[in-house]
């Protein structure tokens, strides 16, 4: 599924009007008609409705749903923003034949004419300004939003939180704080970063038919779902033997974070790497064996084979003296191949930016939001970020994976936001893990992308799994590592 600018989505529409075909007044109805269902189907009739309207066919959303209301048997009251202009053609219609069912109808001409909203029994319903807004809410549609955010009542936002762009920042802009947002046929972009998190609440995508073959005309980004991982994911042959898996090799732990290297290369097994290695400390060998007797181990001061090895993922519990910056920059300059870095590896190319220029193309860095910022400097908002990765990734020919609710994969100047995972995994040693699950797929001869692609969405989707019976406050890196195998299964099901 593609995530769409504001002029895609219109252009989505009028595809559809065109190619089902259909009247445009006949789709505003049509998705009109799956929010009154939500409604009615959440049991959020315990309340007085208030509809807040504008004046654009997100407002003939909002007239819609009040009359499929009113013939329901509810008596909505609509309040409509009032510029003194007519409104789109949509809206008209909707207008009249509304007030051919009802009386509670009012015009907002300015602030005295504000309702007063009880936070306790009202229920509010933003369908003001949709996907098309390109400017700051001003005057009197921005003191509207203030009062509404300002009784803290339960608030549904039809399509987008009124005020909230879909393709830029709103931040520090006026935007409604809904309690759940009703978004219309997919996810938009805006609806990805953790900066409008606590203004679109909990996000329903609902499904108003519009014509899937439009989607096939555009270049945007994407989200990673089971059916594109499917597409990729590499059946095993039954007479393949631990050669056709791969040799992977971990440079990783060090005192105090040996159990980084323990998660990184554990989950590495898990994934189906033929052989892991890794090279750590001697002191710390007994502690490797006793973990994973299935793990080689090289020590620090002995001479690494790189040829021996068809992937290295570095960083994780390493730490960051002088003699691991030697280590890396030896690995950079004497490793051919992709490579995975992570974790103190990224903190030290952060002192050495030069490097990156030397890193193999196709190597794959996984930097959460922090370890980013000291790599590449700061950025405005979340969007300058999304916009910032991708560029870095064309430009040093890496994979760049921002970690995070909806992590990015960013990789040859697109993108690609993942749809799996949860809360739980916000714990030491889910990185981690998330190293060892993408080195191993690059063992076993994935692209460099699909790896980074296919081990976010593993990893996550084995962390939703451990969620099903371990509570999120309970879930630690180790529950990911144990439920790999459940996500692999899951695969071989029909994609949803």
């Amino acid at each position: 599924m593609k995530l769409l600018s504001a002029q895609q989505i219109h252009e989505w529409d009028a595809y559809t009007i065109e190619h089902e075909p259909i009247a445009s007044i006949d789709l505003m109805e049509r998705a009109a008609r799956t929010c009154t269902d939500f409604i009615i189907d959440n049991n959020l009739l315990n309340r007085n409705i208030k509809i807040f309207c504008g004046k654009g066919n997100n407002g003939g959303d909002g007239l819609a749903i009040a009359r499929q209301l009113l013939e329901a048997g509810i008596s909505p009251a609509v309040y409509i923003l009032e510029f003194g202009a007519k409104g789109t053609d949509d809206f008209q219609i909707n207008l009249h034949k509304l007030h051919q069912l009802t009386a509670e109808i009012y015009f907002i001409q300015s602030a005295d004419f504000f309702p007063e909203i009880d936070k306790n029994n009202d229920l509010v319903i933003d369908a003001l300004f949709g996907s098309g807004l390109n400017r700051p809410l001003q005057d009197l549609s921005a003191a509207l939003v203030t009062h509404i955010n300002n009784t803290q009542a339960y608030i549904i936002a039809i399509d987008t939180p009124s005020g909230m762009f879909i393709d830029k920042s709103s931040k520090d802009n006026p935007v409604i704080k809904a309690t759940c947002t009703l978004t219309f046929q997919a996810l938009k972009l805006c609806f990805m970063v953790a900066e409008n998190a606590a203004l679109s609440g909990e996000v329903h995508v609902l499904d108003i038919g519009l014509h899937t073959d439009f989607l096939n005309t555009l270049n945007a980004y994407s989200l990673v779902t089971k059916r594109s991982i499917q597409r990729h994911y590499k059946k095993r042959n039954s007479f393949a033997h631990k050669g056709n898996f791969g040799h992977a090799l971990l440079i990783a732990g060090n005192k105090g974070k040996m159990g980084a290297a323990i998660l990184a290369s554990h989950a590495c097994l898990r994934t189906g790497a033929g052989l892991v290695t890794i090279n750590t400390p001697e002191k710390y060998l007994n502690t490797v064996h006793t973990a994973l007797p299935e793990v080689m181990c090289i020590t620090r001061d002995e001479h690494i084979d790189y040829s021996k090895y068809n992937v290295l993922g570095i960083g994780p519990g390493l730490g960051t003296q002088e003699d691991s910056a030697a280590l890396i920059l030896q690995s950079i300059q004497n490793f051919s191949r992709p490579m995975v870095i992570d974790a103190d590896a990224l903190n030290i190319l952060a002192q050495h930016p030069a490097w990156l220029h030397n890193i193999c193309s196709g190597s794959v860095l996984t930097p959460h939001p922090k370890e980013f910022e000291r790599l590449f400097g700061k950025t405005e908002n979340d969007f300058e970020k999304i916009e910032k990765a991708v560029s870095l990734s064309e430009q040093y020919k890496l994979i760049i994976i921002l970690k995070g609710h909806y992590t990015l994969i960013a990789a040859n100047g697109t993108a690609w936001f993942n749809t799996t995972g949860n809360a739980g995994m916000a714990k030491g040693g889910s990185g981690d893990v998330l190293t060892g699950i993408i080195t191993s797929l690059l063992a076993q001869q994935y692209e460099s992308d699909t790896a980074a692609i296919m081990g976010v969405y593993l990893h996550g989707l084995a962390a939703d799994i451990a969620a099903q019976n371990i509570a999120m406050e309970s879930i630690i890196a180790t529950d990911i590592i144990d439920h790999i195998s459940d996500a692999f299964l899951s695969l071989d099901e029909n994609a949803e």
